[in-house]
């Protein structure tokens, strides 16, 4: 058994765990340890764990590990994913259920996976209820998560963000550091090719996990990382909202974290400016 990666630094940030690493395959492969730890021991107590995977380039070290982790009984564990756009071909290779079947499901072969649907927008509302049912049949045990360059967790950009949403799952209108991000990550080729909505998880949903363990590497979410740790818990960050859930650990690597605590924004060509955010507090 691989020995377990040991942090730079950890800290607390309000009641948020904070695990930094000196690079991002360190990071990604002590988040996996992680979460591959707890469905263990989440499976020696009960029947079933019940886990949603974010679907990016950010999570595919921790995704990786988990291909690898041994003594997990993965015909137990039923899977989730967080966000899909609407819109795309079933057999597109940027939906996110394309990412997951390559990088784990088909892998680990999961007992249940729930994919979203969000192919036909004349069906979006139904799809909403649908799979809103799926999560509410039993409690979340696990999300593993990542942070855009925006602040958002999903797809709940900070337009749109509501931490008190009463939904469980809603369409969402992407904004455009989201759509950027995804050019930014090799997913589309040009700004214009990015889908304008998709369906998410919302805020709340995600929240309701056990659980919650996510990986934040690279200097491009350095920015929004900084916002999530130190600005107000506010929709304007909606990732600043993991500090208000009891059991989160979030993994960044050394370029993505410091340990200051003004705000810093990069721009289109990498640079950082100091920026204040609209506060909104949770």
């Amino acid at each position: 058994m691989r020995t377990h990666e040991s942090p730079l630094d950890a800290q607390r940030q309000d009641i948020l765990q904070v695990q930094v690493y000196e690079e991002r395959g360190q990071m990604g492969r002590a988040a996996g340890d992680m979460v591959a730890d707890q469905m263990r021991r989440l499976l020696s107590e009960q029947r079933e764990v019940r886990i949603v995977f974010a679907a990016a380039p950010s999570q595919n070290e921790l995704l990786h590990t988990l291909t690898e982790a041994d003594g997990i009984d993965w015909s137990r564990v039923t899977a989730f994913h967080m966000d899909e756009y609407i819109g795309l071909a079933p057999d597109a290779p940027q939906r996110f259920s394309r990412y997951l079947r390559d990088r784990l499901f088909d892998i680990v072969q999961p007992g249940r996976v729930h994919f979203i649907g969000a192919e036909n927008a004349a069906l979006i509302e139904a799809e909403c209820l649908r799979y809103a049912e799926l999560l509410c049949e039993a409690p979340l045990d696990i999300v593993c998560f990542g942070i855009g360059e925006n602040g958002h967790l999903a797809f709940n950009d900070p337009p749109v963000a509501d931490f008190h949403d009463p939904m469980l799952v809603k369409p969402v209108a992407l904004d455009e550091a989201c759509r950027r991000q995804q050019v930014n990550d090799g997913c589309f080729a040009t700004f214009a090719d990015v889908p304008t909505h998709a369906l998410t998880l919302t805020i709340p949903a995600l929240l309701s996990a056990r659980y919650m363990y996510g990986a934040v590497p690279g200097l491009r979410k350095r920015a929004a990382l900084e916002q999530t740790l130190y600005g107000p818990i506010a929709s304007a960050c909606p990732a600043s909202a993991l500090r208000t859930h009891e059991c989160c650990i979030l993994f960044a690597d050394a370029e993505a974290f410091s340990s200051s605590s003004p705000i810093d924004e990069l721009d289109s060509a990498g640079n950082v400016h100091t920026t204040q955010m609209e506060e909104e507090v949770l």
